[in-house]
Order: C-alpha cells, then sequence, then structure tokens
C-alpha cells in the first residue's frame, strides 16, 4: 500500500467514524466543528466527510480561504493602481476574477492594462529587473503561509537594489480570526481543526492561548481523510471530557514552534496591524503592513490612488457564509446568479473557496 491510499484505509475510516461516534455519545447536545483551512474545506467536500459523520456532529467551514476574506476594497485599490499609466501588476490566478466594486483584475486586463499571473512573489521580482523602466506592484495576500515568501522578495529586491518593486499587502493572520469567532455571541464553535499549511509556519503553540483562554478545544490537522477525521476524533474526545488543549495530529510537518526562519522573514519585514476581513469586518492586530525600514517597497506608501467607498454585491451572502452562519445553499444567488463560470463573491471564485467546493462536489 502506498503512503496515499494509507491515508485513504476505508477500514480505518470506518475505525474513526466509530471513535467519533463513542466520544459523541455521552454527550447530550449536537456539537459544532469549524475547519478554517480552504484545503480542508475542499478535501471535506471531495471525500463526502460531512455525510458520514454521525448525527449530531456538525462541519462547518469558516474563513480558511485567503482571496475569499481580502475585502472589495483592497481588490479597488488594485485596479486603480492598473489603471496608473506604465505600471504592471502581478499577482497569483486566483484573483484574476475575484470581482471589485465594478469590474475585476480579468475585466480590466480586457481593458488594457498590464496585469500578469505570476507563480511566485520571485517571479515579479524578476520581472521587474527586466523592465526597468516600469513599476512593477505584486498583490501580496494570503495568511503566514504566503507571507514569508513575499518577505523574502521584499529581502531580495531591496538587496539587489530593484527600485522599481513594491508590493500592495493584504496578509492576515489566522489565530486573531479564530479568536473574533469565538467571540462572537451569534456563532457556536466547539472546536477547530487547525489550518495544516499555515501552522507549519507558526507552530501548534500558536493556538495555546485560544484553547486557554477561550475554552475552546484545537486540533492542528492533515488534509488526507484519514487525517481529517482522526482530527475530529480528539476535538469530539477532548469536548466530551470537558477539556481544551491544543493537540498537533499533523506532527509529521508540524512543529510546537513552527518554521522559526520563516517567522523571522515575517518578523523582519511585517508588522501587526489592525486589518479588514471579507465577511468577519475589521480585527484587531490580525493583518501584517510592511514595516517602515521597507517603505521605498510598500505600494500603499509609494503610490497614491483615489478609490470610491466599496460596494458589497447586491444579494450575496459571503459574509454569513465566511463566519460559518449560512451554508452556500442559503444564499439565492448559489448556483443560479452566481456560478464558478460566473461568479459574483469571492467564495464562489477562489480555488478553495466554500462556495466553489459546494458547487463541485455536491451539486
Amino acid at each position: 500500500m502506498n503512503g496515499q491510499a494509507a491515508f485513504r484505509d476505508p477500514q480505518v475510516a470506518t475505525g474513526l467514524i466509530g471513535r467519533i461516534a463513542a466520544a459523541a455519545a455521552p454527550l447530550d447536545r449536537p456539537v459544532t466543528l469549524m475547519e478554517v483551512c480552504g484545503t480542508h474545506t475542499m478535501a471535506i467536500h471531495q471525500h463526502g466527510l460531512r455525510g458520514i459523520l454521525p448525527e449530531g456532529i456538525t462541519l462547518v467551514s469558516g474563513p480558511g480561504c485567503p482571496v475569499c476574506v481580502t475585502p472589495i476594497a483592497y481588490v479597488d485599490q488594485a485596479l486603480a493602481l492598473s489603471r496608473l499609466p506604465g505600471l504592471i501588476i502581478t499577482t497569483f490566478g486566483d484573483m484574476m476574477r475575484v470581482p471589485g466594486s465594478r469590474t475585476s483584475l480579468l475585466e480590466q486586463k480586457a481593458r488594457g492594462s498590464d496585469i500578469r499571473v505570476v507563480y511566485s512573489p520571485l517571479d515579479a521580482v524578476t520581472l521587474a529587473r527586466g523592465n526597468p523602466d516600469r513599476q512593477v506592484v505584486f498583490l501580496g495576500i494570503g495568511f503566514e503561509t504566503t507571507a514569508p515568501t513575499v518577505a523574502g522578495a521584499l529581502l531580495q529586491a531591496r538587496e539587489a537594489g530593484v527600485a522599481n518593486f513594491s508590493v500592495l499587502s493584504a496578509h492576515k493572520t489566522m489565530p486573531a480570526a479564530m479568536e473574533a469567532l469565538t467571540a462572537d455571541p451569534e456563532l457556536q464553535v466547539d472546536g477547530y481543526l487547525c489550518p495544516a499549511h499555515v501552522s507549519t509556519v507558526i507552530g501548534a503553540d500558536a493556538y495555546l492561548g485560544l484553547a486557554a483562554d477561550r475554552r475552546v478545544p484545537c486540533v492542528v490537522t492533515g488534509f488526507e481523510p484519514l487525517d481529517i477525521l482522526q482530527g475530529i476524533a480528539m476535538l469530539v474526545s477532548q469536548i466530551a471530557a470537558g477539556i481544551a488543549t491544543v493537540e498537533n495530529q499533523y506532527r509529521r510537518y508540524v512543529k510546537p514552534a513552527g518554521n522559526r526562519r520563516a517567522r523571522q522573514l515575517l518578523t523582519t519585514v511585517f508588522e501587526p496591524c489592525d486589518s479588514v476581513w471579507r465577511g468577519l469586518g475589521p480585527i484587531p492586530g490580525s493583518g501584517l503592513k510592511i514595516r517602515p525600514s521597507f517603505a521605498a517597497l510598500d505600494a500603499a506608501r509609494r503610490f497614491q490612488v483615489a478609490v470610491e467607498p466599496a460596494a458589497e454585491p447586491a444579494g450575496c451572502r459571503c459574509g454569513e457564509i465566511l463566519k460559518g452562519k449560512l451554508a452556500p445553499r442559503d444564499c439565492p444567488l448559489f448556483g443560479a446568479g452566481c456560478t464558478p463560470e460566473n461568479p459574483v463573491g469571492a467564495c464562489m471564485v477562489a480555488s478553495e473557496g466554500i462556495c466553489a467546493a459546494e458547487y463541485k462536489y455536491a451539486v
């Protein structure tokens, strides 16, 4: 049996489902668990894990898709930059079709703006080197997983004297969002499947404060079906025992302190800031802004552009869906006015979006 098949063994899965049911049996109430990782969301839908959980165990999706939580105002700012003469916008592909208030990067590109998809922020640095007479801006979005690569690109650009490169940063940190979700009186989350990619950087210990202060169990979980089922079993066992701690199911990759080199990069280039999350609103200390020592490479400081107030698309319920308060099918636009071919909200256009996952695997 190869490594991947070992994580999808039906007999082991059956045993884990039985373990979840046994742990939940003493509980006299339903249990709601939340995953806050887009890759988890896609895996859960792909393998139909929600449908095989014992009755009373509900799994909901949180704000784990970085594109989905990027506010419309940021997209509008990027669009305004793209209209500046001689400027090149570089971005990951997922951002191209995300609707702004009135248009998208893909539509703006069709109108003549120079907007290019890259696979790494270092590709954008290389592009700037090859076009010294053009300004190149990279759209820096994402969580602690991608932020170190952007930090590395900024360091390389500064060391190499690439003065025509800059980053428009909208990076966010996941523990702060989980804290905000837990504090929401309208949302009952009994336990978290913590994001695996993020945790490889920040470490399992990053959730200790959440578990201790809010009394909410946390389990860092891998992406294979058996990883997720084992993580659910660990969470339900904690809930049944009346304890709240941090467990690490994904020990083969995630360490207690994470990746020290990546964390050092983050500290060198970024500093914490308040940040607006789509659907969640402003969350204190949940963002990463470029430090003043790198101001010359900060597109927000370098370019002053007028941006009209952001407008949310009519009828879109992405905000409530990202909080786990609504399911995709609760949105009146789902599958009708909003599809992957014609997305209205970011939850449908992003490759890790909850609406895209629901549409792909359950429609």
